[in-house]
């Protein structure tokens, strides 16, 4: 098997399939655009003409990612910080992209956070907060974008998770919150629906060179040769997840709306080999350990 190094390869080198301006004159409005997944994404959408505003927190990162965004792919990319638990804080951002360019086409609701917890360890603040991210930031960023997106007859897609299609073991709150973003969107794609507006999922499997993968995925010297994982021979790259993201925004998905796609190359059907559910629940001190490269 060839080694995960293979797979890892920068965001645009799996972007050559669509053509280079199906987004000319389109712009896109990123939340969690400055790292990750997200910031893969507004690249991929960004050198096929697009230009794009990336939102988040960290003022320096997105800045940073702006200029290397623009840089990389010739279109202009916006920092507009903003915290999506914040509703003023967003509807300042979508402000300054209007004044910028004009209109938003597509959106990105990507904003989120993680960490592993079994329920009984769970406290309420920690259960609150992912809930604040992920479900009410999708929430907060609809309502400061819809307007604009009806006004161009554009596109959502929101990040979720495959965590929740099935139960996993700590992760009951992200579980919650991604599985009210997928509820939000088939909403959305309903009552928006009439107004040209058309909202999807992606929900991205394990995912290298992403901080939740470095985080959550299992250490060691031997993680990196798990075939069981991975039915098609390797975890996903980013590219996987952008080329998804291109292809609903274009063209040839002007028909797809209120659907959930799964990024995860049949990742999800092998959950029962992952993570014994007899061990998950009666030794979970033997899953973090595993998890942090000790078994």
């Amino acid at each position: 098997m060839a080694t995960l190094s293979a797979f890892v390869a920068p965001f645009h080198e799996s972007t050559a399939t669509f053509k280079d301006d199906i987004f000319k004159g389109k712009v896109l409005f990123c939340t969690g655009g400055g790292s990750g997944i997200c910031r893969g994404m507004t690249e991929a959408i960004m050198k096929h003409g697009a230009k794009a505003t990336i939102v988040g927190r960290n003022l320096e990162r997105l800045n940073k990612a702006a200029e290397e965004l623009s840089a990389s792919t010739g279109q202009k990319c916006l920092p507009a910080q903003a915290d999506v638990r914040q509703p003023k804080t967003l509807q300042d951002a979508v402000q300054k992209t209007i004044e910028a360019f004009g209109r938003i086409d597509f959106v990105i609701c990507g904003a989120a956070g993680n960490f592993l917890a079994p329920i009984s360890g769970l406290s309420e603040n920690a259960f609150r907060t992912v809930i604040e991210i992920d479900t009410l930031g999708t929430y907060n960023t609809l309502k400061a974008t819809i307007p604009h997106v009806r006004k161009t007859k554009g596109a959502y897609i929101h990040i979720s998770a495959t965590l929740h299609y099935r139960g996993t073991p700590f992760q009951a709150h992200v579980s919650a919150a991604k599985a009210a973003v997928d509820a939000l969107s088939t909403v959305i794609a309903v009552e928006e629906g009439p107004h040209g507006v058309r909202s999807n999922v992606l929900a991205p499997g394990a995912i290298s060179g992403t901080e939740g993968m470095d985080r959550l995925s299992a250490k060691g010297p031997d993680a990196g040769n798990r075939d069981m994982l991975y039915p098609l021979g390797r975890p996903g790259i980013i590219g996987d997840v952008a080329n998804a993201g291109v292809f609903l925004f274009s063209p040839a998905a002007t028909y797809i709306s209120g659907q959930v796609f799964a990024v995860d190359g049949a990742q999800e059907h092998l959950r029962s080999l992952v993570i014994p559910y007899p061990l998950s629940v009666l030794e979970p001190k033997k899953i973090q350990d595993m998890i942090k490269g000790k078994l």
